[in-house]
């Protein structure tokens, strides 16, 4: 069952995340799951360093948040690479 609640929370912070870095337009349903996925363990290791502890696989506040951290992280350095700039 968690990783069920993983996915959804994966896919919310992935498109919350795609509509904060502009990248909504070129993101389908596919790539706002797996950019949110990615972000949230992006999201899970930075927030250890600071001793938060939020994961997407029991749904809580903290854990979304994390994640979309995680996916905005993932998103500005796809922006990077794409583009060469941060939008």
């Amino acid at each position: 069952m968690g990783w069920i609640i993983a996915i959804i929370v994966g896919g919310v912070a992935g498109w919350l995340a795609s509509m904060v870095m502009n990248r909504d337009a070129s993101m389908g349903i596919i790539w706002n799951v797996i950019v949110g996925c990615i972000g949230s363990v992006i999201g899970n290791l930075i927030a250890n360093q600071f001793g938060v502890a939020g994961s997407v696989q029991e749904f809580s506040l903290t854990g979304l948040l994390v994640a979309i951290l995680g996916a905005i992280v993932l998103l500005a350095i796809v922006n990077l690479i794409q583009r060469g700039r941060v939008r």
